[in-house]
């Protein structure tokens, strides 16, 4: 009780972390879309020139890498020389291999593809049921992205970052304290112009009215004076370093592993999803007003070895009675999870930006509160 503060942050689809993310998602999604039974475990290093896949695909289809990662690239918006990094010019280089029969042995038998614990949150904080650090956050970086797509902010570049740190009194928040904005942008605005142009197209529009004060809120807008080398032009990326930001910007706990690249016998993903649709059904059946499920798996065994429920005292059963609850309305097996969620679809690449949490898209069944009835007469 009392004051805190919590700060979240996203990244913009061109950020080169999201870049591999979207790259590797993009694979995958081309794999199942002719072989819904593909086994992927895509990896992408990207850098100045070069785009570097790898990792271990068994399908019956073919996937072109070289030219799906061209279009990617492209459709995030490095089509310039000037950036240090486009379509056209850059290198790929394609290192996939078959899956391990070591692993493929446990999973053609129904079981977790590996060990490994994973996390799903749910909190009464935004209308989509996530904490409101991030769910600001991705917003900020999805306006970006708007302002530079549609033209409202010419002069900006692909790569870009938020970040939003709140006031909370009571655990309930009061106001946002700072904004922090990292935008990419060609040499000749100035500073002044970048500032003006963020605060009133970017930050304003986003920032909720009741959460704003004009004269207590600071903003850190390119805190450097500059940022025109950007992207994998200005930085190294690698599939699966946004893990806090595809997830629920710190709040709760991360079982470590990444999800972009893999196909859902990886429980690291499959098992993710189906904890955040756990906890958010939970919470939308008013069982408790805040929620974390966590799930353990072992490599090749069908059901996961404990499910725990914690509810930080908000519960109006009991964790443990929400546990049994849970057991008996969930298929929480892997198996279960693909069917329930329909994870066979090729899907995964819009996941990859803006969070796999708190979408609405009508494809991310995870977010669908459709066991408040079972969960309310288990």
């Amino acid at each position: 009780m009392g004051i805190k503060y919590f700060s979240s942050e996203s990244v913009t689809e061109g950020h080169p972390d999201k870049m591999c993310d979207q790259i590797s998602d993009a694979i995958l999604d081309a794999a199942l879309k002719d072989d819904p039974n593909s086994r992927v475990a895509c990896e992408t290093f990207i850098t100045t020139g070069m785009v570097l896949v790898g990792g271990e695909i068994t399908t019956e289809t073919y996937v072109d890498v070289s030219n799906l990662v061209r279009d990617i690239v492209r459709d995030i918006g490095y089509t310039n020389p000037h950036f240090g990094f486009d379509y056209e010019s850059c290198a790929i280089l394609n290192t996939i291999q078959e899956q391990s029969p070591d692993i493929a042995m446990g999973v053609n038998q129904q079981g977790a593809g590996d060990q490994g614990l994973m996390y799903g949150y749910a909190i009464k904080e935004t209308e989509e049921l996530m904490p409101l650090p991030i769910t600001l956050a991705h917003k900020l970086t999805k306006r970006l992205s708007t302002a530079r797509r549609e033209g409202i902010i010419s002069y900006l570049r692909p790569d870009g970052k938020s970040e939003v740190s709140i006031m909370y009194e009571n655990d309930k928040p009061v106001k946002v304290t700072s904004v922090v904005i990292a935008a990419q942008h060609d040499p000749e605005p100035s500073m002044d112009t970048i500032r003006q142009d963020i605060i009133e197209h970017i930050i304003r529009p986003v920032i909720p009215k009741d959460l704003f004060d004009e004269n207590e809120i600071e903003y850190y807008i390119n805190p450097t004076g500059r940022f025109v080398r950007g992207g994998p032009h200005g930085d190294t990326g690698l599939t699966g370093r946004k893990i806090i930001v595809d997830t629920y910007g710190g709040y709760g706990c991360h079982g470590g592993g990444a999800f972009s690249g893999k196909d859902a016998t990886k429980v690291d993903r499959s098992a993710s999803y189906a904890a955040r649709w756990v906890a958010k059904n939970i919470v939308a059946a008013d069982l408790a007003d805040e929620c974390e499920v966590q799930l353990a798996y072992a490599i090749g065994v069908r059901k996961p070895i404990s499910v725990n429920i914690n509810t930080f005292e908000t519960g109006k059963v009991s964790d443990d009675k929400l546990r049994e609850k849970v057991n008996k309305v969930f298929d929480l097996s892997p198996g279960g999870i693909i069917e329930a969620l329909d994870l066979k679809k090729p899907k995964f690449r819009k996941t990859a930006v803006f969070g796999h949490f708190g979408r609405n898209e009508p494809e991310f069944l995870w977010e669908k509160t459709n066991r408040i009835d079972e969960l309310l007469k288990a």
